[in-house]
């Protein structure tokens, strides 16, 4: 009787254990910007920022604290293609003119 509690106990820990696994990442697929569709999503490119111009900036009291909201269009593109992404507060820092980068879920 003893027994059966255990292996019970063992496979609930194992249950519990499985319920906290993370599942397994897959690999990014890289596509160009002319194989972009509109309305759809998920996509991962690796872009050259060709120009960014800041359109709303903006800092707002919330709570005693200062937030931010800093909103820029940048033009970006590969060697087949250019289009316009929307850059939102941290990621303004990161689109500079000249600057190669990753954007995934796009």
């Amino acid at each position: 009787m003893s027994s059966g509690k255990a292996t019970s106990q063992s496979q609930s820990q194992q249950g519990a254990a499985n319920a906290n696994a993370k599942p397994a990442l897959r690999k990014p697929t890289f596509i160009k910007v002319d194989q972009l569709k509109p309305g759809t999503s998920g996509h991962t490119l690796t872009v050259k920022v060709l120009s960014s111009n800041i359109v709303l900036k903006r800092g707002r009291s919330v709570s005693q604290n200062l937030q931010n909201t800093r909103i820029a269009e940048c033009v970006v593109g590969d060697e087949t293609g250019t289009i316009i992404f929307t850059a939102r507060n941290d990621q303004v820092d990161v689109m500079k003119p000249g600057t190669t980068v990753i954007l995934r879920n796009a």
